[in-house]
């Protein structure tokens, strides 16, 4: 144990987390809560100065984000990726390049593999892994590989060296007229766009494709026609990974933890093509 003070917020308040941070020293948060602060002015070298480390987990940090929060104050975020049932998995190091898009590399006496192409299921092994889950017995046995690999249902890439990064859940993995698409590649081209400031990329039921691939986004400003976004992905991405409709939003929907919830944007926007 570190002994350490926690300084409690009943929620994330931007503000008043850069008031708190000459008595600070740590943090952990969500990529939401790196845009956030982001947004907010006071957000500086001189605020964050008695910071030692900042960490982002529980979603993908977008690079861009890792990038400006860098430029702005200086500290490199951390990010790192664990689950539930592994506790934490990879980790980019402390002391050493943090690589943005990375999640790093598999922690000490932790095994990470994919098998077979990349992109692929993570499959971890370590005493990190739970046993299984309560009083689910096929469950667990489903959840786990013959050679005792949990298969995590994220999928990602590993790199020469080893880095792990995550390019989506195996659940939100769009097939569209037989070709995959992994909603993250997608999801980077739209966020790299000077007037999107975040989107979401999710499948919907489609008549000939079987699923059509649409992007429900939120706006900086001011937004070009529909028709205008469409041809400049194309521009970038394979015709089969373009979405068909750009919905734009106030706000993605989320969870408790900051994650967006694809399943409710499914329901919502699942008759687009009806």
């Amino acid at each position: 144990l570190a002994g350490t003070e926690i300084i409690w917020f009943d929620r994330f308040d931007a503000a008043a987390m850069i008031d708190a941070m000459p008595r600070a020293t740590l943090m952990m948060g969500v990529p939401t809560f790196y845009t956030r602060l982001l947004a907010t002015p006071a957000l500086s070298r001189e605020a964050t100065r008695n910071m030692r480390l900042f960490i982002s987990g529980s979603a993908p940090l977008l690079t861009e984000t890792h990038h400006a929060f860098s430029a702005r104050t200086g500290h490199a975020i951390l990010e790192r990726y664990g689950m539930t049932e592994t506790g934490m998995i990879t980790s980019n190091p402390y002391d050493g390049a943090r690589v943005p898009g990375s999640v790093g590399f598999a922690l000490p006496d932790v095994s990470v593999r994919i098998r077979g192409d990349q992109p692929g299921v993570i499959e971890v092994k370590g005493p990190n892994v739970f046993k299984g889950y309560w009083r689910m017995p096929e469950k667990t046995r489903e959840e786990f590989t013959a050679d005792g690999y949990f298969i995590t249902g994220d999928v990602a890439t590993i790199d020469a060296e080893g880095r792990v990064a995550i390019v989506g859940r195996a659940k939100d993995l769009i097939i569209s007229g037989g070709f995959n698409v992994y909603p993250k590649e997608v999801e980077d081209v739209l966020d790299a766009l000077p007037f999107i400031a975040e989107s979401a990329v999710v499948g919907v039921p489609h008549p000939d494709f079987g699923e059509g691939v649409i992007a429900i986004v939120t706006a900086k400003g001011a937004v070009p026609e529909e028709e205008a976004i469409i041809a400049q992905l194309a521009k970038q991405l394979a015709k089969f990974k373009v979405p068909k409709r750009i919905i734009v939003v106030e706000a993605l929907p989320r969870n408790a933890m900051g994650k967006v919830q694809k399943a409710e944007l499914r329901r919502i926007y699942g008759d687009s093509f009806a």
